[in-house]
């Protein structure tokens, strides 16, 4: 496991994902400024999570043809770029065009940097997934944690300066893709811990995109409503809110961390069962509790939604060993943004039966997902370490 070519692959995931973080947290100064209905201000997270998502595996099919290791710069400095450009827009369709540039900036990262990240972790593949994983994470906390102090010091402008460290990483990975390109296997070539000479499992990998879809409504549901029940419901400031939401996606940092070690020492499907059975108590618990305790309770219920998300990414992998580029792509761009679909339809319920419905619905999610990830087989990874341990010592799939 290369660490620091992780390193590297990581940082740019963490800036990628940041402009995600960004437009939740944006959603309160714009609905402020412009007056925005809780449906409309929503659609912007749809409008970022179809362009980010939705064509990744487009992407991701267009890297396992041709090596484009300079998309994940180029990606980098658009998705910054643009979710700064969006917080001044001076009408709501500029900044709805605005978010989907900057999507698509975010989607043309992540099929390759999944890559490259598969290639750095050797035959650790769920720690080393983990550790690109939680650039993603910190990111989306990143991104309130960017934007936040800075739009309240300089107003809705001061979103800009995401683009700096956008700009900066989009020049640091750029100067290190030489050295990344090494690790790319020669074709045909079979390296550490590779199951290449197994069937892609389509029927397996179908199931597992539902599960994947089904905690990221939850995902969606916390990181767009967290910060508006913070403020329309607790009364609390829109600081309050973004601190709120900060506290939730580093909960969910730390859960991927934990989730990855975990997958590669007990198995990948009893760490994704685990945490989507916690997570709706979880998010119930939130609700539950007054505004003393709710902040902090986020930290938990952030690792159990988050926990298994850089285990899903391996599984998708692991069950597409000749696709790992579309792997990529469907667990880390599709299934998420058909999950995310269910945010501009929360807005609705909101604006119908107030937040915490809203809220109530996302965190009930979870229990579908636990439905379907029953049905998973192992994967080839699991299989051959199962096969290979000495008798007695199994590992659980």
């Amino acid at each position: 496991m290369d660490r620091r070519g992780l390193t590297v692959v990581s940082s740019g995931h963490a800036l990628a994902d940041c402009c995600q973080g960004a437009v939740p947290a944006l959603l309160p100064f714009l609905i402020a400024e412009h007056g925005w209905g809780y449906a409309t201000s929503s659609s912007l997270v749809l409008a970022g999570t179809v362009a980010s998502s939705l064509v990744q595996p487009v992407f991701g099919y267009m890297a396992d043809r041709h090596s484009l290791s300079w998309l994940m710069p180029l990606g980098i400095f658009l998705g910054t770029l643009f979710v700064g450009l969006a917080a001044i827009a001076p009408s709501f369709r500029l900044a709805f065009a605005a978010v989907v540039v900057s999507g698509l900036g975010v989607a043309a990262f992540h099929p390759e940097g999944s890559r490259y990240a598969n290639y750095l972790s050797g035959s650790r593949r769920a720690t080393g997934m983990s550790l690109f994983s939680v650039g993603g994470n910190a990111g989306f906390a990143l991104g309130p944690a960017l934007v936040t102090p800075a739009v309240l010091l300089l107003g809705l402008s001061g979103a800009l300066l995401v683009a700096v460290p956008g700009a900066l990483v989009a020049v640091w990975i750029a100067a290190e893709l030489p050295r990344l390109r090494s690790f790319r296997p020669a074709p045909g070539a079979k390296r550490a811990g590779s199951h290449r000479g197994e069937d892609d499992d389509w029927a397996a990998f179908s199931r597992l995109g539902f599960v994947i879809g089904a905690r990221t409504v939850a995902f969606f549901g916390m990181l767009t409503f967290v910060p508006l029940y913070f403020v329309d419901v607790l009364h609390r400031s829109e600081g309050s809110g973004n601190t709120a939401l900060i506290v939730f996606l580093a909960g969910g940092a730390a859960g991927t961390l934990v989730g990855g070690r975990l997958a590669d020492r007990v198995g990948r499907r009893p760490v994704v069962i685990g945490g989507l059975s916690l997570a709706t108590p979880m998010v119930l618990l939130f609700l539950a509790v007054p505004a003393s305790v709710a902040t902090p309770l986020l930290f938990p219920t952030g690792m159990a939604v988050i926990s298994s998300f850089s285990v899903t990414v391996v599984m998708g992998q692991e069950y597409l060993p000749n696709r790992i580029g579309v792997a990529s792509g469907v667990t880390l761009g599709l299934a998420i943004g058909l999950g995310g679909l269910a945010a501009p339809l929360l807005g609705l319920l909101a604006d119908a039966h107030g937040i915490d419905s809203a809220l109530v619905l996302a965190g009930l999610a979870p229990l579908v997902g636990v439905i379907a990830a029953l049905t998973l087989p192992p994967t080839a990874a699991v299989r051959v370490r199962t096969t290979l341990r000495p008798s007695g010592h199994t590992t659980s799939n």
